[in-house]
Formats: structure tokens, C-alpha cells, sequence
């Protein structure tokens, strides 16, 4: 193999950016620190708001049981808590999550908030290899994290090793706009207004740049369902947000 396609071999996409395989995930991780206190205002730019509607809609598509049999979540890149708290307000009383969170100062984001919020667990942890023993959970959940990971399929791997027989897989991700004129216009938003305003109101454009980009590399709705088959879920489906501006992908381990 020549020392060229070596090289082109060893790079991967940091939003519309080539980089060095091997530091993507420190890029990741600089972008993370950097809003981690201002999560929820990023997650506003980025949807106009509709992210809190969406986060409802995939603790609602989960349905945690009411009962008080152990049901256990772990939902990973979910630092500031904001899918395992609506979950542990919708679960019953056997219900307990834990957030795996590879940002340090996204997870001091998501305790800040937590105060009493039930049985919640922080872990810092790589969604690539995740720090928990296998069959151990009944759902897993990923909201607007899994695009950020460097290597898609190894997480879902992952997130198939870790559940349970008959544990759900949920991610909630911005996906393909497959309304058109809303796609054009979703378009001018992101590349113009989304940077500008990061800029404005966070003093950080250029995070908010990535996030963006990011968006546009990320698998459509078809493609990405196919991963997740291809990791050995079954029943996998998905269920377009506003238009496919964002997604709910489903799969079951069978």
C-alpha cells in the first residue's frame, strides 16, 4: 500500500474538514467543553427550539413501563441529563438510568442539573467502548450524539452488545429535510443564521460551524437504518421530525 493511500485512509470528516482519524475525537471533545454550559441554547439554534418537542417524542416512542420491575437505561452522550430525566419522570418506580458521557465537562453540566432526580448514574465513557458489561441494560438512547462519534459502527456494536435480549436501541438525530422548499430553507438557516448567532450569543462560531457541517455528513434516514440492521438489530425502523430535520431510529436486540 503506498504511503499516500495510507494517509487517505488514516482521515476522516470533521464537519466539512479532513482530519487525522486518530484526533477527531479531541476536536470532538473541544467542541463539547466549549458549549457544554450553554447546551440547551446550542440545541435551540440548532432546531429553533422543536429539540425539547423531539425529546419528548423519543421518551414517548420508548414508553417506560409504569411498574416497579427493574427497567434500566443508559443513554449515552447525554451529559446534561436531558433524555434521562424526562425518562425518570415518565418510568416507573423500578426504573434507574445511567448517562455515559465521554465530555468531562458535559457530565459537570448534567450534575449541576440533576439535584433529585431518582436513581441517575454519571459515567465517563467512549460510546466506542462503552465501561458496562454486556446484556446489562433495556433500552439504550442517543440523542444528537452519534454524529459526533468518530466510528458510527463500532458504537452501534456497541449499543447492540449492552442490551439486554428484547432491549431497544432509540436515537434521536437531525437527519435528511425530505420536504422540499423546507430543505432550502433549512439550508440558508444552518450555514447562515445557526454560525452567526453561536457567534452573537456564545462568542463561539466556529463550534456552531461544526455542528452544522456535521449534520450534512451524517447518513440519511436510509442509510443510517441500514447500520443499524447491519449491527444486528431487528424491526429497525424510523419515524421523520418536522419535515426530516430530524429522526427517531428504532431496533430491537431480538
Amino acid at each position: 500500500m503506498s504511503e499516500d493511500l495510507k494517509n487517505r485512509d488514516a482521515e476522516t470528516s470533521f464537519g466539512f474538514a479532513s482530519v487525522p482519524e486518530s484526533g477527531r475525537q479531541g476536536l470532538v471533545n473541544e467542541v463539547f467543553s466549549k458549549v457544554a454550559g450553554r447546551y440547551d441554547l446550542m440545541n435551540d439554534l440548532m432546531s429553533g427550539g422543536l429539540h425539547r418537542l423531539w425529546k419528548a417524542e423519543l421518551i414517548s416512542t420508548l414508553a417506560p413501563p409504569k411498574g416497579e420491575a427493574p427497567f434500566a437505561l443508559i443513554d449515552v452522550a447525554g451529559g446534561t441529563g436531558d433524555i434521562a430525566f424526562r425518562f425518570l419522570d415518565a418510568v416507573g418506580p423500578g426504573g434507574s438510568a445511567v448517562i455515559c458521557d465521554i465530555s468531562k465537562e458535559m457530565i459537570e453540566a448534567g450534575k449541576a442539573r440533576a439535584k433529585e432526580r431518582g436513581p441517575l448514574t454519571f459515567v465517563q465513557g467512549n460510546a466506542e467502548a462503552l465501561p458496562f458489561e454486556s446484556k446489562r441494560f433495556d433500552a439504550y438512547t442517543i440523542a444528537f450524539g452519534i454524529r459526533n462519534v468518530t466510528h458510527i459502527d463500532q458504537a452501534l456494536a456497541e449499543a447492540f452488545r449492552v442490551l439486554k435480549p428484547g432491549g431497544r436501541f432509540l436515537c434521536l438525530e437531525f437527519s435528511s429535510v425530505e420536504m422540499p422548499l423546507l430543505d432550502t430553507l433549512y439550508d440558508a438557516y444552518s450555514f447562515n443564521a445557526i454560525p452567526a448567532l453561536g457567534g452573537l450569543v456564545a462568542g463561539d462560531a466556529e463550534s456552531y460551524r461544526y455542528l452544522v457541517e456535521s449534520i450534512r455528513r451524517f447518513p440519511d434516514q436510509e442509510r443510517f437504518a441500514q447500520m443499524i440492521r447491519d449491527a444486528g438489530f431487528e424491526r429497525v425502523g424510523y419515524r421523520n421530525l418536522t419535515g426530516g430535520i430530524a429522526a427517531i431510529h428504532s431496533g430491537w436486540r431480538i
